[in-house]
């Protein structure tokens, strides 16, 4: 078992290891990005935690988070979210094993390691098979020699040994099984009335301006824009200086010369074709045809649809040889037999799509345009240099704009802007990786636009005025007026069920749902519905779930024992002894790493996490 988990393990690391630094393009960053000294960033024992592997680790961790993310993560964010401290905290533990390891001398042997690097597919040639050249040049590429390799696959393999070998015998407690898997298989019956405005006794009311004004001031927090980098910028895209292009006559005759096919359009007709593997085949179908039948029932009668023989829209030019009798159709029906390039055919024209021509002065207004744009963006594309240089030579952003075609703005970046240049993720990825004081830079957008920007502060959180969020107020205020209105209704019900009343009594609707089990959800029902299932002690007894304008009032009918005579019951009281004793391997392993780590010794050295952060910042 210690084996086959830590070959899944080992090839991923592996794999890692050698197209990570290519990824990253940070080939020899050990060697070079932190000074040339500093190789570990740390210690435990005897086995060093290389600084190259803890900054390739880091880094990965943080893409990661990126990916989910959607943006750049600045490093105040993984510092503060202790990304770097889980890092660290992981590779000192792997670091205490290794050493463990080492010292009992747990080993594997060459043929293992052998194994272990003929299953890397990155090591394999076009063929398929392990290349001694592929596996030669990736390690040259990464600076390793296979000897180093190998001992770096050796010890994984080796540390998950002792990994393996110190939790497997951990057994899952019958007892604690017992109480998991009884409490996780119960089932219970309810039934729900739900409660919405139509049940109100009348209607939510309007409110007044001062209603509004006093409930805009008590709930700030929903009215309230949160804080944001205010940004300056400048931009052009292709749309905005297209107007100011001149695309002469010449060029858009060009082009719709160069378009002919799609301004000149010649008769289209959309036809099915029906194909024999005889001319006498083809001359029967045709006179059942003239006889009455369908062009579809002969096609059924092959055991074939209409799908089947759906040639879609075609040209006179496109049918060959059949063309000129098709076309000569004045309209839908069949012709033929006919030639075709799999035999003789009956071809059946479904409708008649008449040629189409656009004359050039109707097309050079669509034809300026699209040509205005494509010429914006090598305009812009040309010009991107100069506005680096520009700002290369100290001009400001406003300077910018003020000496080229580049237009100014600013705006707030708050969660959720999309408006204007923040509809663009590139902006947006810019903007979350500026730093006050930073020098502006040119970025390029999707649409072959151009912007800088600069950071000029963050704009605190702010409530917004009355005036200018009334109608959100006002909807905010409908809505909590009739999910309050709403919850006392269900309250009322469900006192009026304590008291004796039945829900029919009371003319209401009930939903019955029996066997009910704590992981299941109720398509029609919020999952509080189900949790409060399990929560009600007594059956009979009753709860109100509060939700949007709506509610609910649950009634507990039955309480209903986990079921232990199944196949299904003995599959999930196996799956839960198996959770149990994976959460208390996973304690013991836990502890034990942590007696190993104490017992070895762990020297970090900040000086050189710091050099390894720096390349973050």
């Amino acid at each position: 078992m210690a084996k086959a988990g830590g070959k899944g393990k080992t090839s991923r690391f592996i794999v890692w290891i050698i197209l990570g630094l290519l990824i990253i393009g940070l080939a020899g960053f050990g060697v070079d990005g932190f000074g040339g000294s500093v190789r570990s960033v740390g210690q435990v024992g005897e086995r060093e935690i290389s600084a190259e592997d803890y900054f390739r680790t880091l880094q990965r961790e943080i893409r990661g988070i990126q990916e989910q993310a959607g943006r750049a993560l600045p490093w105040s964010e993984v510092r503060d979210a202790g990304l770097d401290r889980a890092v660290l905290r992981r590779m000192v533990t792997t670091a205490a094993l290794e050493n463990e390891a080492m010292r009992l001398g747990i080993s594997v042997g060459d043929a293992t390691v052998r194994d272990e690097v003929l299953s890397v597919p990155a090591f394999r040639g076009i063929d398929g098979s392990f290349s001694r050249d592929a596996y030669r040049i990736a390690l040259q590429q990464e600076g390793w020699s296979e000897r180093e390799f190998e001992d770096r696959i050796r010890m994984e393999l080796a540390r998950e040994i002792l990994q393996a070998g110190a939790v497997s015998a951990v057994p899952a407690p019958e007892a604690m099984t017992g109480v998991i898997f009884d409490w996780f298989a119960e089932r219970r019956d309810i039934e729900v009335i739900t409660v919405d405005r139509g049940a109100l006794e009348a209607p939510v009311p309007t409110p007044t301006e001062a209603d509004l004004r006093a409930f805009h001031a008590d709930n700030g927090a929903l009215f309230t824009l949160p804080e944001g980098p205010r940004i300056a910028y400048v931009w052009a895209t292709p749309a905005m200086i297209a107007d100011t292009v001149t695309v002469p006559e010449d060029a858009l005759r060009a082009a719709f010369e160069a378009r002919a096919d799609e301004f000149r359009r010649p008769e289209r007709r959309i036809i099915e074709r029906l194909v024999f593997s005889s001319a006498d085949d083809a001359d029967a179908a045709r006179a059942r045809i003239d006889a009455g039948e369908d062009f579809a029932d002969i096609v059924a009668g092959r055991g074939m649809s209409l799908e089947d023989t759906d040639m879609g829209d075609v040209t006179e030019a496109e049918l060959g040889a059949a063309g000129a009798e098709v076309f000569a159709l004045p309209g839908p029906g069949v012709a033929g037999p006919l030639p075709s390039p799999f035999g003789p055919a009956l071809y059946n024209v479904v409708a008649i799509l008449n040629a189409q021509e656009t004359a050039f002065e109707d097309a050079a207004e669509t034809l300026r345009d699209e040509l205005s744009l494509e010429r914006a963006r090598v305009i812009l594309s040309d010009a991107f240099d100069d506005y680096e240089d520009l700002l290369a030579g100290g001009a400001t952003l406003e300077e910018l704009a003020a000496q080229t075609a580049l237009e100014a703005g600013s705006i707030v970046l708050r969660p959720g802007t999309r408006d204007g240049i923040a509809g663009y993720a590139s902006f947006r990825e810019a903007a979350a990786g500026a730093r006050e004081g930073d020098f502006p830079q040119m970025f390029a957008l999707d649409d072959g636009g151009v912007f800088a920007l600069r950071l000029d502060g963050e704009e605190p959180a702010r409530v917004q005025d009355f005036e200018e969020v009334e109608l959100r107020v006002l909807e905010a205020w409908d809505s909590a007026e009739a999910s309050a209105r709403v919850a006392d209704r269900a309250a009322d019900i469900a006192a009026a069920l304590e008291a004796g009343d039945s829900a029919a009594d009371l003319g209401l609707a009930t939903a019955r749902h029996d066997e009910l089990r704590r992981t299941d959800r109720l398509s029609d029902l919020p999952p509080q519905v189900v949790a409060a299932a399990f929560e009600i002690a007594r059956e009979g007894s009753h709860r109100v779930i509060e939700g949007d304008e709506t509610a609910f009032v649950v009634t507990l009918r039955a309480i209903r024992p986990a079921d232990t005579a199944t196949d299904t019951a003995r599959r999930e009281r196996d799956a839960i002894a198996e959770e149990v004793r994976a959460s208390l391997a996973q304690d013991v392993f836990t502890a034990w790493a942590r007696q190993l780590e104490r017992e070895a010794g762990i020297r970090i050295d900040q000086t050189a996490l710091d050099a390894v952060h720096a390349q973050f910042r």
